[in-house]
């Protein structure tokens, strides 16, 4: 086996570098003696200068084989030397299944093509993967119709299916040069490699990519530096046949900056006389890149004609296939032989694929060929491909091989966008998209597909790449409906990467501007007008949702009207004259989305809208079906811009009917997706978690963080959101003067959806609890008044509660007890617990302490179980004052297992299999035994009989 570049050469460790390079010299004279050789597991031979990174991957070797995995991101520039650690890290494992991926910088268009080499050698192992896993995969990789799955549970199917290859042996899964790997193929890898836990897998991830904004963020890294002056000589001198006078080897040296591969390389570019005399000027002072794709296309210019056009076949067809290659080849005439020539001068490798030497060879090859050189070769493989098996390929192909306008290209690299934005590749869809814009003939035409392409690019994440492009079209002659719809996208552009008061001056003049052209369209742009605004609110820094909805109210309508403008009617109605006007329509247009059976006219911004109302309606079953929708048409879709809201929006709803755990999925994915987009979103989700659980400390934290990031965003919504947070932790905690304040804050603007309301709950509790009744009778009459209007279980149930406590004697007890039958009949249990409390307590002032135990004990047992730690100590409080002992058993089940750990015995208590466990939580099964070895070990049980019984009669 021939060694990768970038390295050197295998050697022991010594002190004498220059002794080393004299002996690395000799076997480079009788290379048949070393090139083949291979390390065997636990020998102690390194690659030179690289023993603490041998060391570390040694270290991940041995972990695995003792059943444990690890994740390792080595980054480093071009050359310095990554490759040849992920072939140091396989030459060990020679008792270790391999799976391998190598991103290749064309084919980052093309939606899953790197996980498609990663998962196409075990494509006979997806029948094992629970049938949601299975069909995803199938799916995206096209082996299947059907809808485009959620992008997570392919992240999962992809983790399910690493555990499952390491069931036999331990698993090495080396992802070489993903800085060039495609997005979608990038966000699955990424999910999984994150979730490995206890699976015998090491995931070795090698990029050039080391800025700050970056793949991978946050896993253990491995920085690849150049290598010494010493080490840089003994590796030069191992490259090296002869003598090189020492000024030159000194200079090279030094040009090098210690990066292995050109010390290799370098050197073969000089002549003997330039290896022994300094030659005048020095060597090109070029980025390092550059200079070794110069020294690859000097050893590539000595081969034969037929030999370099085969390398640029090779060169123009990223995915390998020896298969399609020859049969291009065949094309112009060129025999299979004529791969040998390349193959000893070491630029090539031929087995069941094609693999170059390193990813600078096929740049260098394939940038150094003419326009037309390349469209040839592009022409040759298109031609030679099955067009009905494998049509994006094809199309992509058909589009390099083109001069000038070709529609019918360009029709079917629109299909390819279709058929990409299906398969859940919004990037791949752009692309697509873009490139068929290029190869347009008619220029209304090309703008649409611009248009669609900076679409897609901003819905995918894309902010800064829809603005390169809507530069790009946006040109003086263009129709007045064209310069509507860039105005139009260039505000969802802006709404998307910074804030509402950027986007929303655009978004009102883009719908202004296309109300006599297009009324469906203008009134799209107000419904995005209204996310905005209502995003914005108190921190309108120009239009607010007043001026949106006065603008709706004058604009034409549409014709036949639609679910969304119903919604839009209803929202300009609550905007201008109240929301006691705006209950009727709101009602309707709410019930209608959430009866829908599919995302309605495929808008997102209408199903956050709908979802927000519901929540201002206090309507929690509405709100919860539209939420779920919210998330799940976000992830299936990729639509990256809104899914972080999506998610914030269904972890605030888990906040109220308990599952703590699940929001704290939800908040983890939230960072993930944060991370992979670059949004400056708040972390809204895990503040409103820390102030449900009773957080104080990393609570307010956060709470000051987040304010000043919402301010700067001018995000006005989110100024509401982390007040009632605020007053929700200090209410529960007991700090009602504290309470009294932020709720104060958080209901400033009552109009606002969901937060503001929820935030008189929260004014009324602690301006009760410290006596300022004026205070709180003034937010109960708004609460009531509401509460009355909305008709809802939940609005109807916190109302009586609240006036519970302003109120004395038997009418105090009929409104508790009101609170009560209300409330058992929502899916808020929060909101059900904290009312037996407030009930509890009462009866405990009373002095009726019999029936003051019942209701704390129920209260205690509900919020202990659900982790709201803060309120369940204003219970257990409570309890003692009643001269009860209180019990600690529901306590240690809730606190004693991990938020994680106390979701997986709760979906085991349900009888969901390890699989089924794995699928719910975006674990793997083998990480969901390891849950329950460790939850069995805390509770002292040995079966999942004897967890049940453990948890009979309590909420885990």
């Amino acid at each position: 086996m021939a060694r990768l570049p970038g390295s050197g050469s295998w050697t022991s460790p010594t002190d004498d570098a220059r002794a080393v390079g004299r002996g690395l010299a000799e076997r480079a004279r009788n290379p048949q003696e070393w090139v083949g050789s291979v390390p065997q597991p636990g020998s102690p031979s390194r690659l030179i200068g690289r023993q603490p990174e041998c060391e570390r991957l040694s270290g991940l070797l041995t972990a695995a084989r003792e059943g444990r995995g690890g994740v390792l991101i080595v980054r480093g520039e071009a050359g310095v030397g990554k490759s040849a650690l992920l072939q140091f890290l396989l030459e060990q494992a020679t008792d270790c299944q391999v799976a391998r991926v190598v991103g290749v910088e064309s084919e980052a268009e093309l939606a899953y093509a790197g996980l498609h080499q990663l998962c196409a050698p075990f494509l006979s192992r997806f029948d094992a993967l629970p049938a949601p896993q299975n069909h995803a995969l199938r799916t995206v990789f096209g082996l299947q119709s059907g809808a485009a799955p959620d992008r997570f549970l392919v992240g999962l199917a992809v983790l399910t299916l690493l555990s499952e290859l390491a069931e036999s042996r331990p698993l090495i899964c080396c992802v070489d040069d993903a800085q060039w790997l495609d997005d979608a193929s990038a966000q699955a890898l990424e999910f999984a490699v994150r979730r490995l836990g206890m699976e015998p897998v090491v995931a070795i991830v090698s990029t050039r990519d080391t800025s700050t904004a970056r793949r991978f963020d946050g896993l253990a890294e491995l920085v690849v530096t150049g290598l010494s002056a010493a080490e840089s000589i003994a590796l030069l001198d191992s490259a090296v046949i002869g003598t090189i006078e020492p000024a030159v080897r000194d200079r090279i040296v030094a040009e090098s900056h210690g990066n292995p591969l050109a010390l290799l390389e370098l050197p073969r570019g000089l002549s003997a006389g330039e290896l022994s005399f300094e030659s005048e000027g020095g060597l090109k002072a070029t980025p390092m890149a550059d200079r070794l794709e110069q020294q690859f296309l000097r050893r590539t210019r000595a081969l034969p004609r037929a030999t370099r056009r085969l390398l640029l076949l090779a060169a123009a067809e990223p995915v390998g296939d020896r298969i399609l290659l020859e049969r291009a080849a065949a094309r112009f005439g060129i025999e299979p032989d004529a791969a040998t020539p390349a193959e000893t001068a070491g630029l090539i490798e031929l087995d069941g694929t094609v693999r170059f030497r390193h990813p600078l060879v096929r740049s260098a090859i394939y940038r150094s060929a003419t326009p037309a050189q390349r469209r040839q070769a592009h022409q040759a493989l298109a031609d030679s491909m099955d067009a009905e098996a494998d049509p994006d390929r094809t199309a992509w192909h058909r589009a390099r091989a083109v001069v000038g306008p070709d529609d019918a290209v360009a029709d079917e690299l629109e299909r390819s966008a279709t058929r990409a934005t299906a398969q859940g590749g919004l990037a791949a869809a752009a692309a697509f998209l873009e490139r068929a814009a290029a190869l347009t003939g008619d220029p209304s035409e090309r703008v649409r597909r611009n248009l669609d392409a900076a679409q897609a690019k901003t819905r995918a994440g894309g902010f800064a790449d829809s603005s390169n492009l809507l530069r790009l079209v946006d040109v003086p002659s263009l129709a007045d409906a064209d310069r509507a719809r860039i105005e139009l996208v260039r505000a969802e552009n802006s709404f998307g990467a910074h804030n509402g008061n950027e986007a929303l001056p655009l978004l009102l003049s883009a719908a202004r501007r296309l109300e006599p052209i297009d009324a469906r369209l203008a009134r799209d742009a107000y419904v995005d007008a209204f996310s905005a605004a209502v995003l914005t609110e108190r921190l309108a820094a120009g239009p607010g949702t007043r001026e949106v909805a006065e603008a709706v109210r004058h604009a034409p309508p549409a014709d036949p009207p639609r679910l969304r403008d119903a919604l839009l009617e209803a929202l300009a109605i609550r905007f201008t004259e109240g929301f006691a006007p705006a209950l009727p329509l709101s009602r309707r247009a709410v019930e209608a989305f959430a009866a829908a059976a599919h995302e309605p006219d495929g808008l997102l911004s209408d199903t956050r809208l709908a979802a927000a109302t519901a929540a201002s309606l206090w309507d929690d079953r509405d709100w919860d079906v539209l939420t779920r929708r919210q998330v799940m048409v976000a992830r299936a879709a990729e639509v990256l811009d809104a899914l972080p809201r999506a998610l914030v929006d269904r972890t605030i709803m888990h906040l109220f009917t308990g599952d703590l755990a699940a929001a704290a999925y939800l908040v983890e994915e939230s960072r993930f997706v944060a991370d992979l987009t670059g949004s400056g979103l708040a972390p809204y989700g895990e503040i409103g978690l820390l102030a449900v659980r009773g957080d104080l400390e990393r609570g307010e934290a956060m709470f000051d963080d987040a304010l000043e990031r919402v301010r700067a965003r001018g995000e006005g919504a989110g100024v509401t959101l982390i007040h009632w947070a605020r007053a929700v932790l200090y209410n529960g905690l007991g700090r009602y003067e504290d309470a009294l304040d932020a709720a104060r804050i958080a209901a400033e603007c009552p109009l606002e959806l969901g937060a503001a309301q929820w935030a008189l709950a929260e004014l009324v509790e602690a301006a009760a609890r410290i006596g300022d009744l004026p205070v709180a009778e003034a937010a109960l009459d708004d609460l009531s008044a509401m509460a009355a209007q909305s008709g809802t279980e939940w609005a109807l149930g916190v109302a009586a509660s609240r006036r519970a406590l302003v109120s004395e004697g038997e009418s105090a007890d009929e409104l508790h007890r009101l609170g009560l039958e209300h409330l058992a009949r929502t899916t808020v249990r929060v909101e059900l617990a904290r009312a037996r409390l407030l009930y509890g307590e009462w009866l405990r002032r009373e002095r009726r302490r019999a029936e003051a135990r019942g209701q704390l004990r129920a209260a205690h047992s509900a919020l202990a179980a659900m982790g709201l730690v803060a309120f369940a100590e204003r219970a257990r409080r409570e309890l003692l004052a009643t001269g009860e002992t209180v019990r600690t058993r529901d306590e240690r089940i809730s606190t004693g297992l991990t938020p994680q750990e106390a979701t997986v015995a709760k979906l085991a208590v349900e009888g969901l299999t390890n699989p089924e466990i794995g699928t719910a939580l975006y674990i793997s099964p083998r990480t969901v035994e390891w849950h329950l070895h460790h939850i069995f070990t805390k509770l002292g049980v040995t079966t999942r009989r004897e967890l049940r019984r453990t948890f009979k009669g309590h909420d885990v």
